[in-house]
């Protein structure tokens, strides 16, 4: 957790550590020991953490102390680099780009007992993709998702036991009206305060970031490792419900448009070599909001 700043980012060490693995899957531990005691972090924590890494395969070691190089293993990711294509598309639905069509799209899914594990991941695949329940074994998204909830099935081998639907007829308790079923389906207050701390918290960084008097390399990743995870924290829940179904004014959108701000002064001010990989899935963020002319914020 970061010392100084008002607004707080907690940091698991583990995600730190992923975070900060370069475009060549190297990890230079002097860096990463800098950047995690300006989190708060203790040597001890870092040092725990790279040995239980290291030990489960997820990283080889060369070296000792901060001298030591990490190289991540194939397949090793972050788990606050962002889906590019969500991201995308809540940027699109921001801009009115993606209006809702009116339709509602349901699944629903039996699977047996036998396959708890299978059917366990299903329902949290689709919790992932901002489905809401309405009863047992049934999910609803105004979003078309079904492309997604076809691969899903697929690769948990479920897709007999799963039944899809799209609908424009849909009452919910004894209502009909979109914005009440979205209000009594999805925690939207709960999901505001997120974007409410992520605002805060790019706010603050995104005055740092322009004070560039002082600002160190090590202070430029710690920034970028902190509003990584707040919005990773803030998008998670957010079932990027279109805005016909939002209250006004919905906070994600200034929470967006803040984070893009804050990563396109990040990306030039920090030296392209230097740049852990998650650099990489922002950049392609910020220049998909720069093509299409974002407002700027005031």
């Amino acid at each position: 957790m970061s010392k100084s700043d008002d607004y707080n980012v907690e940091v698991p060490t583990r995600v730190l550590v992923e975070s900060m693995v370069r475009e060549d899957a190297t990890l230079h531990a002097n860096e990463l020991y800098s950047v995690a005691n300006a989190l708060g972090m203790t040597d001890q924590q870092v040092r725990l953490c790279i040995r239980r890494l290291v030990t489960d395969g997820q990283f080889t070691q060369e070296g000792r102390g901060r001298r030591a190089v990490l190289r991540a293993s194939e397949g090793a990711e972050s788990s606050i680099e962002p889906n590019v294509e969500f991201v995308r598309y809540m940027f699109a639905q921001d801009r009115g780009e993606a209006p809702w069509d009116g339709n509602w799209h349901l699944v629903a899914f039996a699977i047996p007992e036998t396959a708890r594990q299978a059917r366990d991941a299903m329902r949290d695949g689709i919790v992932h993709l901002g489905g809401a329940s309405i009863q047992g074994g049934l999910y609803i998204s105004p979003n078309p998702w079904g492309s997604h909830i076809q691969a899903l099935a697929s690769k948990l081998e479920v897709t007999d036991h799963v039944t899809s639907c799209t609908t424009s007829d849909l009452t919910v308790g004894g209502t009909k009206d979109p914005r009440t079923i979205a209000a009594r389906l999805w925690p939207l207050d709960n999901i505001a305060d997120g974007h409410a701390k992520l605002i805060n918290v790019a706010q603050q960084r995104l005055l740092r970031l322009r004070d560039t008097i002082g600002l160190t390399e090590t202070d430029t990743l710690t920034i970028a490792i902190e509003l990584a995870s707040e919005f990773t924290r803030a998008m998670n829940p957010d079932p990027l419900l279109p805005r016909e179904l939002l209250p006004h004014p919905w906070p994600g959108t200034r929470a967006r448009n803040l984070t893009a701000e804050c990563w396109s002064v990040l990306l030039n001010l920090n030296p392209a070599p230097a740049r852990p990989r998650l650099f990489r899935s922002y950049a392609d963020v910020v220049q998909h909001v720069t093509d299409h002319a974002p407002q700027p914020i005031p």
